[in-house]
């Protein structure tokens, strides 16, 4: 019936025709997808609870990508019932949004990583990256026991967070200046916490790996994986059951 209205084999034969034609539909499906973008405030909806990263946090993040954890590890639960059974709540767009960049990934030789905060003890974590198999048997992960005896050099936390700041992540200008001892502050249970908890909510405080007498890289990576996925609160946000 449509060949009624157009004729298809004059399109097809004729190359010019085509990618002209194409061009318009491209420029049209373009249009759609990208006005929208400019009329709203946000293509991220914010989830209560998210905040950026300590200072420690942030430095474990670091050793995280410098070791190419992300290469065999993914951040990112999708929204199919296999995932969400056995990793946790589906990810949300918002958890990755002061991520620079981001730690989705697209390839597992390991498990999803987005909600191990809080899963395993500190002890656990340390001894899986001092020797994988010795609590995973069947693991292909390497060792990583150099980490906790390699003392933490963070460099200046201050020009890292102000770098983020200048990309959106809201640091505020007590937190950029304190960086370097909130930092240190963090494996610290028993410092004056309370500027510190009101900057960084729900920031785990402790010696993350064993060793109170030096911070290590363990430190930070433990620190930094405890709190993958602990920001969000999904039983408070799920929907209540109404009374019959």
């Amino acid at each position: 019936m449509a060949s009624r209205f157009f004729d298809h084999k004059r399109l097809e034969k004729n190359v010019t025709l085509l990618g002209a034609a194409a061009l318009v539909v491209v420029a049209i499906g373009g249009i759609v997808e990208i006005a929208p973008l400019f009329w709203i405030d946000s293509t991220i909806e914010k989830v209560e609870g998210v905040r950026p990263y300590t200072p420690l946090e942030l430095a474990g993040r670091n050793i995280y990508m410098r070791e190419g954890c992300y290469n065999c590890h993914s951040q990112m639960v999708r929204p199919f019932r296999d995932e969400v059974e056995r990793y946790g709540h589906y990810s949300l767009a918002a958890e990755s949004m002061y991520d620079h960049p981001f730690q989705w990934g697209s390839k597992r030789t390991g498990p999803d990583l987005a909600r191990v905060g809080g899963r395993y003890s500190d002890e656990w974590h340390v001894q899986h990256l001092t020797d994988p198999r010795s609590v995973v048997p069947e693991s292909i992960m390497p060792p990583y026991a150099f980490l906790k005896e390699r003392p933490l050099k963070a460099g200046d936390m201050t020009k890292h967070l102000t770098a983020l700041s200048r990309v959106g992540v809201p640091y505020s200008e007590e937190a950029i200046k304190v960086a370097n001892d909130d930092l240190k502050l963090q494996t610290d249970e028993f410092g004056d916490l309370e500027a510190f908890n009101k900057r960084y909510p729900k920031a785990q405080v402790r010696d993350f790996d064993g060793n109170p007498k030096q911070i290590t890289e363990m430190d930070a990576l433990v620190a930094y994986l405890q709190m993958l996925g602990t920001l969000v609160d999904f039983q408070a946000a799920a929907p209540q059951e109404q009374p019959r």
